[in-house]
């Protein structure tokens, strides 16, 4: 044991430390929160280990729940406004049986010492014990040496730790993107003897360690060293084939390289999980596609959107997204080489891209598109062309400025005022959205009744100059809205 300095621990979680020794056990913070308060970080989830069984936890808690087979109870705090504090996880002190299938241990057994719990776990610096009442740390394996240096070391013999769970392989990877830190050489050379068994893993598992290096800071280092471990494939092995696969002269990277800066990019934009993935697999089909043109000198890649889509498809339903992931990612792979010169291209092309995608997707792909040309090696995100796109797309999700936006119709005003269809409807219905363009608030049905019933008493010629009057005014609130969007976006 050492003294340490004190950390800042939340209430909600010495309470439950203090509980339990309060009735005569022990209880110590472990794991992953302890590695992020001795490296500076807030943790994203707190554990408590004790000598106490879950039957003995449990009467101590009034909102506690205990639905596993691994010695853990959950300790609810209800109403807490940070969500790392909701549920503090309590797990007994245990041994480990053999990992018969690369997954679950085919028992757990209790013990009632702390080096028991923690020579059992995957890495050093996740195998170290806070003390709070005592302010002391429990660090058997010199995990604080490894924190310090940034490296991550297996805990004990490390071929054994990863024969009994090989998704801690895959945790590597992703405690790299997380943390930052290099694998030390001996567990370096147990994952790559080791990977082969990610192959018994549930791909369920394997899609959250997935995920979870794709949302870190850094996962394109991560992946390029889960390719040089032998582990990327059994996540997808399709990404690795673009590995030397040399593009056009528009491109300064391999497709590889290319997928991975695309990718990198929606990462430091903090741009959500499905840009991420698509950015990821947006030209995943180029290999396949890859033809040599004798006219151009160069390579082409013709139709590689539409084999990507499909190969995103079936790589993603793989590995378990959700349908909704899986669609969206897939209708920004099937469309990102939409055609964006905007000197050639016509509003209603845009509108057909809208269709294709969807309006929820639209400025996802807008992105996409940023990380595709940030991927080539190009230096600007956001040319004048792209802007321009942009403001045409903005112009054509405006609502139209026109008399469906009013709270009353034609066939309303036949009913109402008991004339025939015909051009004085028109007359009338422009003549009262020219009002409500002034005032919205006018835009009411029992308002506009009452004032289509004083300008059905109008004479027609003086009723048509007040529809006249709303079509002017509609066109040049129109343009004004144009004139908004071109300033937003910097373009003429």
């Amino acid at each position: 044991m050492s003294k340490t300095k004190d950390f800042s621990i939340p209430k909600e979680v010495s309470h439950v430390t203090d509980k339990l020794e309060s009735a005569g056990f022990e209880a110590y913070l472990v794991g992953g929160c302890v590695r992020d308060l001795l490296h500076g970080k807030k943790p994203k989830d707190w554990d408590v280990t004790t000598n106490a069984t879950p039957d003995q936890i449990l009467p101590l808690f009034e909102h506690a729940f205990y639905e596993n087979d691994f010695g853990t109870v959950g300790v609810v705090n209800e109403s807490c406004e940070d969500k790392t504090l909701e549920v503090i996880e309590v797990t007994t002190y245990r041994l480990e049986a053999a990992y018969s299938d690369s997954r679950h241990p085919d028992a757990v057994t209790f013990s009632s010492k702390l080096e028991d719990d923690l020579k059992r776990r995957d890495f050093t610096i996740n195998a170290i014990a806070y003390g709070i009442s005592q302010n002391k740390i429990v660090d058997p394996f010199n995990g604080q040496i490894d924190i310090s240096k940034e490296i991550l070391r297996a805990v004990g013999n490390p071929l054994e730790r990863f024969k009994e769970d090989a998704l801690r392989i895959l945790r590597a990877v992703r405690f790299m993107a997380e943390l930052h830190f290099e694998i030390e050489e001996e567990t370096k050379k147990a994952i790559e003897e080791a990977a082969p068994a990610l192959a018994n893993i549930a791909k369920e598992r394997i899609r959250d360690e997935f995920i979870r290096i794709l949302e870190s800071n850094n996962p394109m280092n991560a992946l390029i060293k889960a390719h040089e471990l032998g582990v990327l494939e059994y996540i997808t092995r399709k990404l690795e084939e673009g590995i030397g696969i040399e593009q056009n002269q528009a491109h300064k990277y391999d497709v590889w390289e290319h997928n991975l800066r695309s990718l990198q990019h929606a990462v430091d934009k903090k741009w959500n999980i499905i840009i991420r993935l698509a950015a990821l697999f947006h030209d995943i089909g180029k290999p396949r596609a890859r033809k040599w043109s004798d006219e151009k000198k160069d390579w082409t890649f013709h139709g590689h959107e539409v084999i990507g889509a499909r190969m995103a498809e079936r790589i993603l339903a793989d590995l378990k997204f959700p349908k909704k992931t899986i669609e969206d990612v897939t209708k920004l792979v099937r469309w990102h080489m939409f055609f964006s010169d905007t000197e050639k291209i016509t509003l209603s092309a845009v509108r057909r891209l809208l269709r294709n995608v969807g309006h929820e997707n639209v400025w996802h792909l807008m992105d996409l598109r940023a990380c595709d040309r940030i991927g080539t090696g190009r230096p600007k995100e956001n040319p004048y062309r792209f802007r321009k796109y942009k403001a045409m797309i903005e112009e054509v999700l405006e609502d139209p400025i026109n008399v469906t936006m009013l709270k009353i119709n034609g066939s309303d005003l036949i009913s109402l005022l008991g004339i025939e269809p015909g051009p004085k409807i028109g007359h009338i219905l422009h003549a009262l959205l020219e009002e409500t363009l002034e005032d919205p608030s006018k835009n009411t049905k029992e308002f506009l009744e009452k004032r289509a019933q004083q300008l059905n008493r109008m004479d027609i010629d003086e009723l048509k100059k007040l529809g006249d009057q709303g079509r002017i005014k509609k066109e040049k609130t129109e343009e004004e809205n144009i004139a908004k969007i071109h300033r937003k976006y910097w373009v003429d």
